[in-house]
């Protein structure tokens, strides 16, 4: 994989020197593309594939949000399949954990089916299961702020005990309540991707509500850094070009926040779906969710530089 990465680098450095662009240039968020958990789950995945050769190895869900990434270790041999099949996987197969992490019920199934498990769960979400297991469970109430269908949410909260809440937004923040919260020590922590804008909100609001209050700010602070990064990158530039999955939840966000700060912004999965009238600009920039590869990013500013 880094090898891959070092190459389409090598070329495009190449290409620069050579290429004269008279019309655009092009500037790179200061930060983008991987973090280190989905760098970590994808190296998990292709050493997975390259010991198992000829065999399906299988991740429960999408290992990552981005269909060309996916597409790739398709071909390799990775299958996905949805949590509620894991009946569909044949006893004693390899079973990739993906970086969202799992509820303990899932992990036992597999143990049920002796399955090999590589967990390639990211530590940051996996330190936060562990203090939402551990403050549940005590005289304690966790609140985690996050979205309740995303994978990474739905694992934690399989880690809960009773005391033990979860909200999406500071609409449902300012109507929740817990009862008898005084006599309680209040935990309020967030999946890792959640907007740090609306965490701040939510937790200064919940300093009003509850004397108790215990703030554990488990956002990743990559998510932060490509925030702050992007919103440098919206100052010097005409237009910004989002890329990364269209499911994935922190390149949503950094479109959002592309579009409230630059005139133009567009959000594409790969080069393809570029429009022409940015191929016009005299300066772009490019930024990238946590689950873009570094191959698809080179690939668009090949693209951009090509078409001068």
């Amino acid at each position: 994989m880094r090898n891959v990465s070092y190459l389409y680098f090598s070329l495009l450095d190449n290409y620069r020197k050579n290429v004269y662009s008279a019309h655009m240039e092009i500037v790179r968020a200061s930060v983008l593309g991987f973090c280190f958990g989905v760098r970590r789950a994808v190296e998990l995945a292709e050493k997975a594939l390259a010991e198992n050769p000829g065999k399906k190895v299988y991740s429960l869900g999408p290992l990552i949000h981005n269909e060309n990434a996916l597409k790739s270790l398709g071909e390799k041999g990775l299958f996905t399949v949805d949590e509620s099949a894991i009946f569909a996987i044949p006893d004693g197969a390899v079973v990739i954990i993906r970086a969202h992490g799992v509820a303990p019920s899932v992990t036992d199934a597999l143990e049920a089916k002796n399955c090999k498990i590589i967990d390639a769960t990211c530590p940051r979400v996996k330190a936060s299961q562990k203090m939402v297991e551990r403050y549940s469970s005590e005289n304690d109430y966790v609140v985690l702020t996050g979205d309740r269908n995303h994978g990474e949410v739905i694992g934690i909260a399989g880690y809960a005990g009773e005391n033990f809440s979860q909200i999406q937004d500071y609409t449902e923040a300012e109507n929740f309540n817990i009862p008898d919260s005084d006599s309680k020590n209040i935990i309020l922590l967030s999946q890792t991707t959640y907007s740090p804008k609306e965490f701040e909100k939510i937790e200064t609001l919940f300093r009003s509500k509850f004397r108790n209050l215990a703030v554990m700010n488990t956002i990743c602070p990559a998510t932060n850094e490509r925030q702050e990064a992007l919103l440098e990158l919206c100052k010097k530039v005409d237009g910004v070009i989002v890329i990364g999955g269209k499911n994935s939840a922190n390149t949503k966000r950094l479109y959002q926040t592309a579009a409230a700060n630059c005139n133009k912004a567009i959000h594409v999965q790969n080069a393809s779906e570029i429009p022409e009238d940015f191929r016009n600009l005299s300066k772009v920039g490019i930024t990238a969710g946590a689950s873009t590869p570094d191959s698809i990013i080179a690939e668009v500013e090949a693209f951009l530089l090509s078409s001068n």
